[in-house]
Formats: C-alpha cells, sequence, structure tokens
C-alpha cells in the first residue's frame, strides 16, 4: 500500500510543504492529498487590502495542484486522532474520516480574543477571509455616511498595516491605533520614527500605553476608563493556533501551538509534523520563531526535509530557523523594510518609503508565484520509498 501523507491547511506553509514533498516524492509509493476548508488559495499578507476594498488575486487550489498528482479534499477540518492516524472532517457531503501515515499540521492561526469582553460580539479582524470581506462591507458602508470612526487595537504588524490601509484608502474615515506601549516599541529608532510621521501624514491618531478593557457596539473602553468612539473596532492584538491540536491530545503551548523537535516532528506523536503559525520551535537565536510569513517559509523546509529524509532512509538536512526581517506596508507606496539581528533584536538601521513598499510587493508575489507553482516543476528524479512504519499495520514495510 502507497504511504498515505495528509496535508492539514492549504496556506502559505501548507501549500508549499505538499507542493515540495510531491515534487520530491515517487507516486510509486506514495500519496499526498491536502485537506482545505476554502476553495481558494487566501493571501493573508493581503487580507487587510481585501478588507479596504482592493481586489485581491485568488487562485483556485484545483487550478493550483492540477498536474501535481497531489489530491485535494475540500472539507473543514474538525478534529485529529494521532492514536487512531485519522482526521475528522465536515464537507458538503456530511465528511467522515480520513487516515494518514504522516501528517502534515499547517491550519494556521485565528485572531486572539485575551477573554477582553465583547470582542467576539462587536470587533472585526483581518485573520481569515470571510473576516475581511465582512470588515469590507462593513467599512463601505461608513463610507457613505460619512463622519465615521475606525479604531485598530494591536500595534503588532497586523494592526500597522491595518490601520494605515484603512486610513489611505477611507480617507472619509477617521482612524485610530492603539498601542499597549510605545509606538512600533520592537522596530529601531529610525523605523519608530517612519512610522510615526506615517502616520501624521495619513491622519492616524496613536493612543499609546493604553491598554483596551472591552469593547461596546460603539466605543472602546480603556483600562483607564478613556472612551474611543468606535463606528469599526478591528481587534489586531495577537494570534493564536487552532484548539483541534489539543483536543486531539497533541503537546501544545498555551497558545494552541504543537510543540516539536528541530525537525518539526510532534515531541508527543512523532509520524505528526506541524509548520507555520501551527508550530512552536525554537530557533537557531534560541528564541521561539514568531508567526509569520517567514517562519511558515523555513519551519515548511525543514518538514519536508525530515519527511522526504525518514522515508527515503536519507540523512535529515538541517535548515536554517531564523527570523531576519520583518516587511511592514504603510498604505500602497509606503513602507518599512526592518531586519534583525542574531538575537531577534531590530537593527539600528532599516529601509524605508517607496522602496521598502516594493520590496513588500515582491515578497507577497514572490509567495503567490510559489504557491501557484507548488511543484516547481518536476525533478528528474523523484524519491522511492525506502522501509518505513506503517500506521495501519505498526510495522515496516519496504517499499523501494
Amino acid at each position: 500500500m502507497k504511504h498515505r501523507i495528509v496535508v492539514l491547511g492549504a496556506g502559505y506553509a501548507g501549500a508549499y510543504a505538499a507542493g515540495n514533498l510531491a515534487r520530491r516524492l515517487s507516486p510509486l509509493d506514495s500519496e499526498i492529498t491536502v485537506v482545505n476548508a476554502e476553495p481558494d488559495f487566501v493571501q493573508r499578507m493581503r487580507l487587510h487590502q481585501l478588507a479596504v476594498g482592493q481586489e485581491i488575486k485568488a487562485p483556485r487550489l484545483a487550478d493550483v495542484f492540477e498536474g501535481t498528482g497531489i489530491r485535494l479534499h475540500l472539507a473543514r477540518v474538525t478534529a485529529v486522532d494521532p492514536e487512531r492516524h485519522v482526521v475528522t472532517v465536515a464537507d458538503a457531503t456530511g465528511g467522515g474520516e480520513i487516515g494518514y501515515d504522516t501528517l502534515v499540521y499547517a491550519l494556521g492561526s485565528h485572531v486572539a480574543h485575551h477573554g477582553v469582553p465583547g470582542v467576539a460580539e462587536h470587533a472585526f479582524d483581518v485573520a481569515a477571509r470571510p473576516s475581511a470581506l465582512r470588515l469590507r462591507e462593513h467599512l463601505a458602508g461608513l463610507d457613505k455616511r460619512g463622519e465615521a470612526g475606525s479604531v485598530v487595537v494591536g500595534d503588532g504588524l497586523t494592526g500597522i498595516e491595518t490601520a494605515t490601509e484603512i486610513a489611505e484608502s477611507r480617507p472619509g474615515l477617521s482612524v485610530a491605533l492603539v498601542a499597549r506601549g510605545e509606538l512600533g516599541a520592537r522596530l529601531s529608532g529610525a523605523a519608530r520614527g517612519h512610522l510615526r510621521r506615517a502616520c501624521d501624514r495619513l491622519g492616524v491618531t496613536v493612543v499609546e500605553h493604553t491598554t483596551v478593557e472591552a469593547v461596546e457596539a460603539t466605543r472602546v473602553l480603556c483600562a483607564d476608563g478613556t472612551p474611543l468612539a468606535s463606528d469599526a473596532t478591528v481587534w489586531t492584538a495577537g494570534f493564536e493556533a487552532s484548539p483541534i491540536a489539543a483536543a486531539g491530545g497533541l503537546e501544545v503551548t498555551d497558545n494552541g501551538q504543537i510543540v516539536v523537535d528541530r525537525t518539526m516532528r510532534s515531541v508527543s506523536h512523532p509520524n505528526v509534523y506541524a509548520i507555520g503559525d501551527s508550530v512552536h520551535v525554537i530557533g537557531d537565536n534560541g528564541r521561539p520563531l514568531p508567526m509569520s510569513c517567514g517562519s511558515a517559509g523555513c519551519t515548511g523546509r525543514q518538514a519536508i526535509d525530515a519527511i522526504v529524509g525518514s522515508l527515503t532512509g536519507r540523512k535529515v538536512a538541517k535548515t536554517k530557523l531564523l527570523h531576519t526581517y520583518n516587511a511592514i506596508s504603510l498604505g500602497r507606496l509606503d513602507g518599512i523594510l526592518q531586519t534583525v539581528d542574531g538575537d531577534g533584536q531590530a537593527k539600528p538601521k532599516c529601509v524605508s518609503g517607496r522602496k521598502a513598499a516594493l520590496i513588500k510587493t515582491g515578497i507577497i508575489k514572490g509567495a503567490l508565484w510559489g504557491t501557484s507553482h507548488p511543484t516547481l516543476g518536476r525533478p528528474g528524479r523523484r524519491r522511492r520509498l525506502a522501509a518505513v512504519p506503517d500506521a495501519r499495520r505498526g510495522s515496516g514495510r519496504a517499499t523501494a
């Protein structure tokens, strides 16, 4: 029987991993299935643009995987049972179970409410395509009314990009950005200065050293009692992983990320690999890799090398696990490229302005091209499998 590899999620990390596994493993003794809830590829790095009314490409996954040998199963993952080696899904036909021998968990992350009252009921977010479209519709309605205001809570990269994008694309709206500490605290002094000037230019009001205590339908309540009027509160105060891994018994962190070894293999269930926002892994600098597109790339590469190596009986190559820069868009014509050192701290210098915006655009286009061409051309030789454990029988089998 063929070795069954199931990839959960077809975002940046999942689509990349599935394509490269198909590129490197022989289809004679392996099969790859991708499970994804949406029929289209979602450019998550551009959802703040989608929310303000811009048209964002969304390639059909059926077209992306056509001719690759990868099976696409459109379904929502509802549970993972790593003891029985099955995934439970819900789809148009009612759903069922999908068995696997190797599982690649790439379900990404969603917005973290942090227990703040009213966020679930009243706030918007740009963590997924449906929620970004919901915000888009709401902002369009506010634009027609005029005299409306939006409050973006959280000054991480997503919050900064969302606030400046709304301000540039919807100049009729007033925009406030709430920061727990100093605006752009993790950036260099030069980058913080450029960010503040960009907010001034776009008319974004910055509220610093402020914690939000509650979100209501028409206002945000700060911990010091100050109310901020808001016709559209956008919550960007962090992300957390899906609870599915924890519910299935995988070892996870407090925010739901799967704990893995250096090769992205689950420390509790060795035939499960985690990548992208779903994984908690210590980088080469001794610190956990942040949730980011860059982390999706290096964790995906390491998992691919580990799976190919273990299945084909070859040495597992080690990929560098480094977070080297943050690329931040400030509207369509401005941005910041902030490099970080080996300790994860911002370097003194940064690239800003139009040049940084072009670099960010290039990164996004490159990520989309890589996803749209998942096998990147077929190699002259795809590896046959060696003796590997069969999850259905719990023993080794020779397939090469």
